[in-house]
């Protein structure tokens, strides 16, 4: 069942019904200030940080679920509704959502009064643009009351939850015409405060939530909205909001357009203050001058679309197959914008106060989004080693406000320092600028032990070379890419975390993945090195990689499939031996891109093993059997039900591993179908099972010992889109950048007539026309540069001009 339809000629996904199977979001912004917005205006902003500078409150988890929002309430002779439907929910006449790149529009109608609302983040604000719309689409003149509403969240998003004590005594407001300024804490401790302003003058306003909602009323009935007038109210030391109140009279046919601004300031600590408790106010001031008629904002509005449309033309794809273009082209690409800017932080399904940026996360997302703003994406790498320690170790997170090490997860997650040698690498390989490994980049934030970048990605090498265990394999420490695999933890409390208790000393768990790792990045390690002249130092890397190729092929082959790992005990995990989780999807993937064994058949093996033991009918499962008992050198993969999440749950993100694997042999017509299985544009017929957005890829599906296969959680902040943007563009299409040029090597079902991209690479634009008149999954027999045919199928020419590319598939 659909709940709605793509637009592809206007890139927006459109929701013709409210009741979507789970609230269908959107994110606002794309460097500093963003807001979360679900398809009935829920959600809330913030200031970098969803934790630390959180402006609108959100109740996570709630009954009925998504409450709290941008809202806004129309009471017309005693009937009250809102044209986002929520939180009002009285039945509308027509509704609309349409969610579009960076941006939103809602409408609702009721009784022929129209109300349409846009909502975007400008380019370079910190603001959130809400333009309202009514028209009277009646015979008769309509009179009818608006309320606006927002409620403050107090700064810090985490204390803002659990310390009400103090916080039900802290909140202060300024009121200033059409402008309702929170300023909680600004006296003492903070340089910064934020705001709700209307061009329009009001007829009165609320800023004490008490006054407005009703001490015992929900969202859906506020007192103020439902009496039809406002309290004038002023928050002391109780919980502030933001509400504007007009009255409205439209002609037949009349059209009145107003803006909304949520705002956010920062001022220098000696220009806090207009007067004695005063806040400065002519930075807001400045802000709401750029933003307080319709032309402006439609000015912005033209900006931040003609920035997406450069944006995207740096990869386009006409295949023929509008579900796959439209991934391609559209969806996946502004997936992976959004994962760079957020991580795994703030979702609908992540609260934005446990985790900041991921060191593994970040440098992963950051392969989908290298190609859309490259200079932001060196500062991300550079942001992401400046956390690392001294032995090539590193923070698993930190803060995206401070840039500093998060400790509330800490480290010794063993596979994180490799993924620091893939941004870099793709980093290159997309820019050509190999002066990022001469940047000087500090240890755990402190410049005095600064070294340059190639020395973090030696150490990255390093660090497993210094870390193998009794096998000759990498120790896991804490977890390695499975975070709930926690073979030195031995719970038994409920109330510690499995992923930061280490009660069992001298813990010898290895990671047939992270072996698998190693070597894929080892070698990169080396090919970069040789590229800069360090041939001595590849050779060492070398004999180090070839040592562990070995070491897998010794101890780490299961007959079938790779081994997933050693325990504590030195028990291997992931092989036919064991009762429950006799195979993981992890190594298969790993081990198959490293092609370790692939001369002896073993990758072709592992990869059938796949097909057989962990293919479903919606994705290739984790692991199976699944466990159906705890297994306490195991941890939590196993506290799971059957199904979900890492106990054989269809993890998104790993499925990328084995189509890339399967191109790696030239299967592509596997390859590619896997990659639609979990494809979410493939899915839009099932939603009403699959339940997130049918725009975005999920980080998990329910797999087939679940309740419900098919089911999706936690959609958007998933490392899924990375992997499957590059999955699809650089091994099923085969269109990769390295570092002499660009790579042309598709693996794609035989019956594919061919395809065609227009590639943007360092400046220039290359036309490439793939034809497979041969029939064939992989091979590329002859290539022409504008009509002249060249050997292999490197494309060299860098010189800003743009160049047709004919290639023959053979």
């Amino acid at each position: 069942m659909k709940f709605g339809f793509f637009d592809d000629e206007r890139r927006e996904y459109v929701i013709n019904t409210p009741e979507t199977p789970w609230p269908w979001i959107n994110y606002l912004g794309n460097e500093d200030f963003f807001s979360l917005v679900s398809n009935t205006a829920g959600g809330y902003s913030f200031y970098k940080d969803a934790k630390f500078r959180r402006l609108t409150r959100y109740r996570y988890n709630n009954v009925p679920m998504d409450n709290g929002g941008r809202y806004f309430y129309i009471n017309e002779g005693g009937t009250v509704w809102s044209p986002g439907w929520k939180p009002v929910k009285t039945p509308l006449d027509n509704y609309e959502c349409r969610h579009g790149l960076s941006y939103t529009k809602i409408t609702g109608e009721k009784d022929g009064l129209e109300a349409e609302v846009l909502l975007f983040v400008p380019l370079k604000s910190w603001c959130e643009v809400q333009k309202m719309k009514l028209t009277n689409k009646s015979g008769q003149k309509r009179s009818f009351k608006l309320f606006s509403f927002q409620e403050w969240c107090l700064w810090n998003a985490e204390d803002d939850q659990n310390n009400l004590q103090r916080n039900l005594n802290t909140g202060e407001v300024e009121i200033d015409g059409s402008t309702l300024y929170h300023k909680t804490e600004y006296k003492e401790r903070r340089n910064h405060y934020a705001f709700y302003h209307v061009n329009e003058p009001v007829q009165g306003f609320d800023t004490d939530r008490e006054s407005f909602v009703g001490l015992y009323n929900e969202f859906s009935g506020p007192r103020a909205v439902l009496e039809g007038k406002p309290g004038n109210s002023v928050a002391h030391g109780w919980s502030p909001i933001a509400s504007h109140y007009f009255e409205i009279e439209l002609e037949p046919g009349e059209t009145k357009e107003m803006v909304f601004l949520l705002g956010y300031i920062e001022n220098p600590e000696d220009e806090k203050w207009e007067a004695k408790n005063v806040i400065n106010k002519k930075p807001a001031k400045a802000a709401i001058s750029r933003f307080d008629s319709v032309e402006k904002v439609n000015a912005a509005f033209d900006d931040l679309r003609k920035y997406w449309d450069n944006l995207l033309d740096g990869f386009v794809l006409d295949s023929g197959d509008e579900k796959l273009d439209r991934m391609v082209n559209i969806w996946n690409q502004y997936q992976c914008m959004v994962t760079f800017n957020m991580s795994r932080s703030a979702s609908f399904f992540e609260v934005g106060i446990g985790r900041g940026m991921g060191f593994r996360d970040s440098n992963q997302d950051l392969i989908g989004f290298v190609h859309q703003i490259p200079e932001r994406a060196k500062e991300r790498i550079i942001d992401i080693a400046s956390t690392q320690f001294e032995d090539g170790g590193a923070y698993h997170q930190y803060q995206p406000l401070t840039k500093r090490g998060n400790d509330a997860i800490g480290g010794n997650f063993n596979d994180d320092p490799l993924w620091l040698i893939l941004s870099t690498a793709e980093y290159i390989k997309e820019t050509g600028d190999y002066g990022i490994l001469d940047e000087m980049v500090p240890f755990d934030n402190d410049m005095s032990v600064a070294k340059s970048h190639f020395e973090h990605l030696k150490l990255s090498f390093y660090h497993v070379v210094n870390n193998l265990g009794p096998h000759g394999l990498p120790l896991i420490g804490r977890a390695d890419w499975n975070d709930c695999l926690n073979l030195n933890c031995f719970s038994n409390n409920p109330n510690e975390s499995f992923q930061t208790t280490e009660n069992k000393s001298g813990g010898t768990a290895e990671s047939i993945m992270i072996a698998g790792l190693f070597v894929v990045y080892g070698k990169e390690y080396s090919k970069l090195c040789r590229q800069i002249g360090k041939s001595e130092e590849a050779n060492d890397a070398d004999k180090h990689v070839d040592s562990m190729v070995e070491a897998i092929k010794k101890h780490g082959w299961d007959g079938e499939w790779y081994l997933r790992a050693y325990d504590f005990y030195g028990k291997k995990v992931g092989g036919n031996e064991n009762e429950e989780g006799k195979i993981f999807i992890e190594s298969q993937g790993w081990c198959s891109m490293a092609e370790v064994g692939k001369e002896e058949g073993m990758v072709e093996k592992a990869l059938d093993s796949v097909k057989e033991k962990l293919d479903s009918k919606y994705g290739i499962v984790l692991n199976n059997p699944a466990f159906t008992k705890y297994v306490i050198e195991y941890g939590e993969i196993s506290t799971y039900p059957a199904g979900y999440k890492e106990n054989a749950g269809i993890f998104c993100h790993n499925n990328p591993w084995i189509m890339i694997g399967e191109t790696n042999i030239g299967r592509g017509e596997r390859a590619w179908e896997y990659y639609k299985k979990i494809c979410p544009a493939y899915l839009e017929d099932i939603s009403d099972l699959h339940r997130t957005e049918p725009y975005v890829y999920a980080q998990m599906v329910a797999g087939k010992d679940a309740a419900k296969p098919g089911e999706a959680k936690n959609s958007w902040l998933t490392g899924t889109a990375a992997w499957n943007y590059y999955a699809i563009t650089r091994y099923i299409l085969g269109i990769r950048p390295d570092y002499d040029g660009l790579v042309v090597d598709p693996c794609i079902p035989a019956y594919w007539k061919g395809f065609s991209v227009k590639r943007r690479l360092r400046g220039t634009t290359f036309n490439i026309k793939v034809q497979n008149t041969n029939a064939v999954s992989k091979g590329v027999a002859r290539m022409t540069v504008d009509g002249k045919e060249i050997k292999g199928n490197v494309v060299s020419v860098f010189d800003g001009k743009e160049h047709d590319v004919q290639v023959e598939m053979g």
